[in-house]
């Protein structure tokens, strides 16, 4: 069950039910899965600052491996100027490129440890889903 809430969300789909869309633009999710009801923001004030702390993890590590390789490459005279505009260009690219999976990702981190209960879901007509669809 919890390699499926992974599945799900490196799919950007529902990791609870892997329903979807759930992004209506590469930067907006929609408020609440469109086949289960299930509320992504899961009521709590702060709720996606763990997203966004994943994001700038997972940026990090994207820079530490780039910066490792440049090195390495270059050694023993590495173009530091280039490595330094490089990891400007990591820093700012990167968490863009990455922000829909970290969204669903710790979506499903959440519901690993805390799992859905009977308050965090809405029925799909009633968050403004007119029509559910299950891709999976």
């Amino acid at each position: 069950m919890i390699a499926a809430l992974y599945s799900r969300a490196l799919r950007l789909r529902c990791p609870a039910c892997g329903g979807g869309p759930v992004f209506t633009s590469w930067l907006r999710m929609v408020p609440a899965c469109p086949v289960c009801g299930l509320h992504f923001d899961r009521e709590i004030r702060g709720y996606w600052l763990g997203s966004y702390t994943l994001n700038i993890m997972l940026t990090e590590a994207c820079w530490v491996v780039a910066f490792g390789v440049a090195a390495a490459l270059t050694w023993p005279s590495p173009p530091w100027d280039t490595i330094e505009w490089g990891s400007v260009a990591v820093m700012v690219i990167v968490p863009f490129l990455i922000f829909p999976w970290t969204k669903t990702l710790y979506l499903a981190i959440d519901l690993t440890f805390r799992p859905a209960e009977e308050e965090d879901f809405t029925a799909p007509h009633e968050a403004g889903f007119p029509h559910s669809s299950t891709h999976r």
